[in-house]
């Protein structure tokens, strides 16, 4: 993900939002999309996330379209909140339009929703 943009301004939920919308599990119309790498989703990890690492975004990209739905709400998670803002930029200059960066990401999930989700 190397591509150059323009930042445009990106919208954000924090990882309260995120545990009261995932209550009772994931809704319909919600894409979940974790940017990390599967060693860190192998520590650490929620449910419902479609894991699409940054380091294999030319074995993904193509297809994204595909794979998820322009319209649909967004939600776009990583370790801190950095490389998720970096998808969300990406996303939008792809047309997507209802895309949100997790602040804080998970490890902030774990510090302030769910314990039992390990930190690294």
């Amino acid at each position: 993900m190397s591509q150059h943009f323009s930042k445009q301004p990106i919208l954000e939920i924090t990882v309260q939002e995120l545990g009261s919308r995932l209550i009772g599990g994931i809704p319909e119309k919600l894409q979940l999309v974790d940017v990390r790498e599967p060693q860190e989703v192998e520590i650490a990890f929620i449910k419902g996330f479609k894991v699409l690492p940054l380091s294999k975004f030319s074995e993904w990209s193509e297809q994204i379209h595909f794979d998820l739905d322009l319209n649909q709400e967004t939600l776009v998670l990583c370790h801190h909140g950095m490389r998720s803002a970096q998808m969300c930029q990406w996303l939008k200059t792809q047309g997507f339009t209802n895309v949100k960066n997790i602040i804080g990401g998970i490890d902030a999930y774990s510090l302030a929703v769910d314990e039992s989700i390990p930190r690294y």
